[in-house]
């Protein structure tokens, strides 16, 4: 019986997670593309946010109960891109920079790296909301064959269609605007503007 205990808790102690330090995290990936931390995975509808104080993703809190998007499920990976900070004096929101990754689906929590290939730019009830829009720089987690805006404009126009549809109706009828899309340089260079 001791043997089956000790057996089961070195099984669980080998299971163990290390923390990752999402604060100190550089938005530059190892392998030359741009690092995101996903908090909402694609395909779900439960709004999770990463908590600075606590370190973790959590469930976004609306009077007292978990927050869900009444709408269609997150279209892609979504989170932010670490080591940036949208600085108000500046006119962004408080915030990392925002980041939907067109990918397969990956749990809450991963860090992510990935290519950029477009920003797309909203208002949130009259202030700007900017979303960069990537795909994953690893081939076995990329759904569609795309590396630049133009790819996406050429190839998938549908699917820039739907991203932009959903964002301008995943809060309602008429809380968001749509002002247009730039390309992967723009996308680049707003990443690198807004860096710590």
């Amino acid at each position: 019986m001791r043997v089956v205990i000790l057996v089961g808790l070195l099984f669980l102690l080998s299971c163990r997670t290390e923390s990752v330090d999402y604060k100190n995290l550089s938005w530059e990936g190892e392998q030359g593309g741009i690092q995101a931390v996903v908090e909402i995975p694609a395909g779900t509808n439960l709004k999770l946010e990463y908590n600075a104080e606590s370190g973790s993703i959590e469930p976004d809190q609306e009077e007292g109960a978990d927050r869900y998007i009444n709408f269609l499920p997150y279209p892609g990976n979504y989170g932010f891109i670490p080591g940036t900070y949208m600085d108000p004096a500046r006119g962004g929101d408080g915030d990392a920079l925002d980041v939907l990754i067109l990918g397969q689906s990956v749990a809450s929590g991963t860090v992510l790296e990935f290519i950029p290939i477009g920003l797309l730019k909203l208002r949130d009830a009259g202030e700007v909301d900017t979303k960069v829009i990537g795909v994953p720089l690893a081939e076995d987690q990329q759904v569609m064959d795309i590396s630049s805006f133009q790819d996406l404009l050429i190839h998938y126009d549908s699917a820039r269609r739907i991203i932009e549809e959903w964002f301008l109706h995943y809060k309602g009828y008429g809380v968001m605007d749509v002002e247009g899309w730039e390309d992967e340089a723009v996308a680049r260079t707003y990443i690198q503007d807004w860096s710590r």
